[in-house]
């Protein structure tokens, strides 16, 4: 997920702040009406990346990863993210018992676990500088060997944080999806809060509204959600560093500038992710891949015939929504919209809002053959470059110097 701090989150801010002092201004845009309600709960990047450059300086300066072996770094991350999946049990043991109706006293029910708590947290707060400097070192290795470099150098440095992240308010029409409001709010929103500000923003707007977590942002360095999952993270780390390396070349540059353009930056870093992570865990975490290789998320499929295929029911749910929008009839897709999402969730997919706005933002993640983004033709065009590409190298500077979609699929047709 990639940010333009400047343009996207601090003018606009700007604009809207003069907006709300003034009566004879009118507000045009989706951002500035959407600005109206978040006010004050925008997340501040400023003070986040400040304090992660000094992070990242001092990391730097003891060059602790450095000083291990390549099998005592694996042993290092393999600890954390055992941690990890033990904090994250002892929360949910804390939550079920506070959610237990029968149990009377919750504080000493849950007391020894509260340590537990707290003592799983100060170990991870001890090894998390070390981990991010061990997983940098090993995607960095990667990418340096897949040519993704200059003088043994990938360009740019891979550095990221791990971070409570902000969400992400959506804004999309009713009558069509597209991504018109994606405003950084703060991560410690509750839910109550949440869902006013969304009913708020659709009634303003008459648009469809949702706020989602996210697992990564692009901005420099890069901010990684915590999570037990040693693949995901560094699928995100490695998806993170694409959406960098894209900056700095036509395609990240303009990123905003139509949604194809949105689709094809995050659907080639999800390929780029995946890809970057398969390879880390077969070099550095073999015993933990199945096989000798990570499931790709693209070859996802229900092994038995009868079971709820997410990728698959997803896809069909895409496509049935778009047609009754283009019909115009918007208050039947929103009412299939939300039948659909209560098979979701029956099916263990606990979806809180399926919506025009969920779509626009998870349709540019077109990645797999299936999903989220139905039959938008980008993400299939991005997929076939990376198959006509010779190497992950090759297909990541050809659609970095593209400027549009038209460029995509003149490039394919060439082939």
């Amino acid at each position: 997920m990639r940010w333009n701090l400047i343009t996207r989150q601090i003018i606009p801010l700007l604009i809207a702040a003069i907006v709300m002092t003034s009566s004879v201004m009118r507000l045009e845009k989706p951002l500035d009406k959407a600005r109206l309600f978040t006010a004050g709960i925008e997340y501040d990047y400023i003070a986040w990346t400040l304090g992660a450059v000094k992070e990242k300086t001092g990391q730097a300066q003891i060059n602790a990863a450095q000083r291990l072996t390549p099998e005592q770094q694996s042993q290092v991350v393999i600890r954390y993210f055992d941690l990890v999946r033990d904090l994250e049990i002892t929360r949910g043991q804390i939550h079920i018992l506070y959610s237990d109706p029968r149990v009377v006293d919750t504080e000493a029910a849950t007391a020894e676990l509260v340590v537990r708590q707290h003592s799983l947290e100060d170990t991870l707060n001890d090894l998390a500088a070390l981990t991010e400097a061990i997983l940098q070192h090993q995607v960095a290795q990667v990418l340096t060997d897949n040519g993704l470099g200059f003088l043994a150098q990938e360009v740019p440095p891979v550095l990221f944080h791990s971070t409570p992240l902000p969400t992400a308010l959506i804004v999309s029409p009713r009558d069509t999806i597209r991504q018109d409001v994606n405003i950084s709010l703060l991560a410690d929103l509750s839910l109550e809060e949440i869902t006013r500000l969304e009913e708020e923003v659709e009634a303003y707007m008459n648009a469809s509204a949702l706020v989602e977590d996210v697992g990564g942002i692009g901005v420099y360095p890069t901010m990684v959600q915590r999570a037990s999952s040693l693949e995901w993270t560094l699928d995100t780390i490695a998806h993170e560093w694409t959406h960098n390396y894209l900056s700095l070349h036509p395609l990240g540059l303009l990123y905003d500038k139509t949604p194809e353009l949105r689709t094809m930056n995050e659907t080639t870093a999800s390929i780029v992710g995946t890809e970057i992570s398969n390879a880390v865990m077969a070099r550095y975490y073999p015993a933990y891949v199945a096989g000798g290789t990570k499931v790709n998320k693209s070859a996802i499929k229900a092994a038995d015939p009868a079971q709820f295929d997410f990728y698959h029911e997803m896809h069909v749910t895409r496509i049935r929504v778009d047609e009754l929008l283009a019909q115009g009839k918007i208050e039947e897709a929103e009412a299939y919209m939300e039948e659909r999402r209560i098979e979701f969730v029956k099916n263990g997919y606990m979806i809180r809002k399926l919506n025009q706005a969920y779509f626009a933002f998870h349709g540019a993640y077109a990645e797999v053959t299936e999903g989220a983004a139905g039959q938008d033709p980008v993400g299939p065009a991005v997929r076939a470059l990376r198959e006509q590409s010779d190497s992950l190298v090759d297909f990541l500077r050809r659609i970095a110097r593209m400027n549009s979609f038209d460029d995509l699929q003149q490039s394919i047709s060439q082939e």
